[in-house]
């Protein structure tokens, strides 16, 4: 099985509902985003996705969470965005163009990750 995996990043605000504690309060982030397509075939040129199409639905993506209070985005109404939940949806959006995205893991500080994958 191979695997790769490209990095992009974005800036945004959010807070987190139904929570108890610092998080509560409207904060921001600069947020990385990891995303990991895995398969067993290779190409005609030995690789497994183009980096640049991978990086291109990515930031299209991320395009739309970037410099914005994720909570009042339409995708996230009533909705607590976590990193669990943000990396939900990048998942969701990005496996609509990428049929081999394995994984999502979006970073909001440098040790604190959450990831989501199917």
């Amino acid at each position: 099985m191979f695997e790769i995996k490209t990095q992009a990043h974005f800036s945004a605000a959010h807070h987190l509902l139904n929570y108890d504690g610092e998080c509560e309060n409207q904060h921001g982030h600069n947020w990385l985003v990891e995303a990991y397509v895995e398969g067993e075939t290779l190409d005609k040129s030995n690789i497994l996705i183009d980096y640049k199409v991978l990086k291109r639905e990515l930031n299209a993506i991320l395009d739309i969470l970037d410099h914005k209070d994720i909570n009042e985005l339409e995708e996230f109404k009533g909705e607590s965005p976590s990193s669990e939940m943000i990396a939900r949806f990048i998942y969701h959006k990005l496996k609509e163009k990428i049929v081999q995205l394995s994984k999502v893991s979006v970073w909001e500080t440098q040790t604190s990750c959450a990831s989501y994958k199917e």
